[in-house]
């Protein structure tokens, strides 16, 4: 009986190493084999392999665990049992069901050693380290599969008919949706990975691809712009007085931009004794719509020297313009000059002041909020309290929404500027 318990322990630690490599090699990240493939750990590119087609490697594991468990049963009802029985037929109130209560005993007993050292702690040290566990048992694994070829092949092409006949065929495809990309962006932040400046870089850049341009832009209402024709002496005071290097250039009125004069060129023409002219230093950026995406942008913009395009909405209307500058401020965030107050804490975590120009999905993702009403019909801060509100906001103006209480802190004009957004644990909306 004492051959047969070792026989059995080594049957379930070989029933572990079995599981332990099936759901390290489910478990291991690709990428992360091909690093230590490619640093030369030994295995690493045998597992590479081997996660490469897990149709190949799981009926193979299968047909070994199988096999564990046929052999367990056979030794734990032959000989184990036998000898457990006539230990309890010395009790005589025992005897009568010595045999099944044997059978009971050493079923319960296979089943949790089994269940332990056979099952849940293999599993749990192949999920603390997936990579450098499949690769030190990828050369169990692969011989393995060698050695069960034949059986593997026809329990292959017997999964793949009742598959077919289920109308499930075709190859398993693995993908990463962006969800998942940002939960595991939010993991490697929260493990020490990426530091938090780092996570936020990544995920603005993520959102590119869902953010318009009209969401980036510098709207009509805030650009310098000067009239195709204007005096000599009003272009100097403009020129004198903006800090933009690229000034919008306009023929009767804002609505109708002709082009672009960099603040550059005139400067020279100044230095060399010549008059500034915007007809000799008109520059004519490309139009781009206000649908087309962020990230296609970056795109458009390697072609455009000037660094710049014009915005135009579905009916040719001028919206306002987009730079290299905006795109840059839409990944690293905005750049807040000395005298500016960037959005900041205040008292305590429960309380924001927010720039009314940060855009909405920053605003959804750092106050937490799931939905935003009328969303996608504007792109800030200032969109979503006009879209609350339902009317032009004023100073003073408080709302509450999602649990957070919005109050208009500053206006210029009818734009607003900084809002306070204040947690209400017991608010409603």
């Amino acid at each position: 009986m004492v051959v047969s318990l070792i026989v059995i322990l080594c049957l379930v630690l070989l029933n572990g190493l079995f599981a332990m490599g099936e759901l390290a090699l489910i478990s291991a990240r690709r990428a992360r084999l091909a690093i230590l493939a490619r640093d030369g750990t030994k295995g690493a590119d045998r597992a590479l392999k081997l996660a490469g087609d897990p149709q190949g490697f799981l009926p193979t594991v299968q047909i070994g665990m199988t096999l564990v468990s046929i052999l367990e049963g056979s030794f734990g009802g032959n000989s184990i049992e036998a000898g457990v029985s006539r230990w309890l037929a010395h009790v005589p109130a025992l005897r009568s069901i010595a045999d099944e209560l044997a059978m009971f005993l050493v079923v319960s007993a296979i089943t949790a050693v089994m269940l332990v050292l056979g099952e849940l702690v293999p599993k749990q040290i192949a999920l603390r380290q997936p990579e450098l566990i499949a690769a030190r048992l990828s050369l169990l694994l692969e011989w393995m599969a060698w050695l069960t070829r034949p059986v593997v092949w026809l329990l292959k092409r017997s999964s793949e008919l009742v598959l077919k006949l289920m109308g499930i065929g075709g190859a398993i495809r693995q993908s990463v949706s962006v969800e998942e990309l940002r939960a595991y962006i939010a993991e490697g932040a929260q493990a020490g990975v990426l530091e938090q400046e780092e996570r936020d870089m990544i995920e603005r850049l993520l959102r590119l691809a869902e953010r318009p341009v009209r969401a980036i832009m510098t709207p009509r209402n805030e650009l310098c712009w000067v009239e195709r024709h204007v005096p000599r002496a009003q272009l100097l005071r403009v020129l004198r007085s903006t800090t933009y290097s690229r000034i919008v250039v306009c023929e009767g009125g804002v609505d109708n931009p002709v082009g672009v004069i960099l603040a550059k060129d005139m400067l020279d023409r100044f230095l060399d004794g010549k008059s500034p002219s915007v007809e000799i230093g008109l520059r004519h950026p490309i139009s781009v719509p206000d649908t087309l995406s962020a990230f296609d942008m970056l795109e458009r913009m390697r072609d455009s020297p000037l660094g710049l395009a014009l915005v135009l909405d579905e009916y040719g209307s001028f919206e306002g313009i987009v730079t290299s500058s905006d795109l840059f401020g839409a990944i690293v965030g905005e750049q807040h000059e000395p005298g500016n107050t960037p959005p900041q804490r205040l008292a305590h975590d429960d309380v924001l002041v927010l720039d009314g120009s940060m855009p909405a999905d920053e605003v959804k993702d750092r106050l937490g909020l799931a939905d935003l009403p009328a969303e996608g019909s504007y792109h800030t801060l200032a969109g979503l309290i006009l879209a609350l509100l339902r009317r032009v906001p004023a100073k003073g103006d408080k709302i509450v929404f999602s649990g957070w209480l919005f109050e208009v802190l500053e206006m210029e004009g009818r734009r607003v500027v900084r809002v306070q957004a204040s947690r209400q644990l017991l608010a409603e909306n």
